[in-house]
């Protein structure tokens, strides 16, 4: 097939390439920051527009609903240049109300709309490993399905449109909560004389073990933050859960202190960090610098 990639950045650039890497034509939008391996893999047109008029599928992978937004109903929009018939993926995390609002404008010009947020970061996009959590009619999924198999290995398909989103923010809630536990747990562990890396090691085989556990708690050792996920984005994550929350009338109240914690790495000029470096607020609470006791 043809397919119109939009938002080519840590993760959607591995992501396309697989894409291409499967059989599959791509189509992207002019970008100054677009790399050689993709100018080389892909058809470059003007903008989002021109994307779509050449492409069966349009697969959106950029940061945040305003940029959907844009991207679909701005100038030179994606929307102008659909034909009927045209399935959007939106592998973006936004806002699962919008997501609707989004879904309903694409319906009305005959075109299919799935919502498909991914989990797995840098790592999972470049392994095809991701988590795809995808909301939309049966006969859309059925549809992405192929595609989504070139890119990750767990895909579910949730329910309706909005669902998918639904799901990923309360998979970022998880995930923001397990980055707090093992923070606070590794530099427990320092400030009172243990070595964090044993610590680790030790507790990986028990009820404690997670993936967080497995791959952040190395990096919160090593002090290695280049970021597979950043904290602006998941920060970003978390407002959605909550402002969601605020209109279903919910409390979530380890959400909203984990929210604190990246948005004070953000005060400290950290946003641009992976999340893993989280431990920097718990660690700047306590004056301890893990690294500083690691054997």
């Amino acid at each position: 097939m043809k397919i119109g990639f939009i938002g080519l950045g840590i993760m959607g650039r591995p992501m396309a390439l697989h894409l291409k890497n499967g059989g599959h034509e791509l189509v992207v939008p002019e970008r100054a920051s677009l790399t050689g391996e993709i100018r080389a893999a892909a058809k470059v047109v003007p903008n989002a527009k021109a994307v779509a008029a050449e492409s069966e599928v349009v697969i959106l992978m950029v940061p945040d609903t305003p940029d959907v937004a844009a991207v679909l109903f701005g100038p030179g929009g994606a929307a102008q240049g659909l034909r009927p018939g045209s399935l959007v993926i939106d592998m973006s995390s936004i806002s699962p109300i919008e997501t609707k609002e989004f879904a309903a404008k694409i319906s009305e010009k005959g075109c299919d709309y799935v919502d498909a947020p991914v989990s797995g970061g840098e790592v999972g996009a470049k392994n095809a490993a991701l988590t795809i959590m995808v909301g939309g009619t049966e006969a859309a999924f059925n549809r992405a399905k192929p595609l989504f198999d070139l890119m990750g290995k767990n895909i579910t398909h949730v329910g309706e449109v909005g669902a998918g989103q639904v799901c990923k923010v309360a998979n970022q809630i998880i995930v923001a909560l397990n980055i707090q536990a093992v923070s606070e747990a590794l530099v427990f562990a320092s400030r009172a004389g243990a070595d964090p890396a044993k610590v680790r090691q030790a507790i990986s085989g028990g009820f404690a073990s997670s993936r967080i556990l497995e791959l952040h708690a190395e990096r919160m050792i090593n002090g290695t933050f280049n970021p597979g996920f950043k904290i602006n984005l998941h920060q970003k994550d978390l407002n959605l859960a909550l402002s969601s929350a605020k209109a279903l009338g919910l409390a979530l109240p380890n959400t909203a202190v984990v929210q604190q914690m990246f948005s004070a790495c953000v005060a400290h000029g950290h946003g641009e960090l992976d999340h893993s470096a989280m431990i920097m607020a718990i660690e700047g609470l306590g004056n301890h610098d893990i690294r500083k006791n690691k054997k």
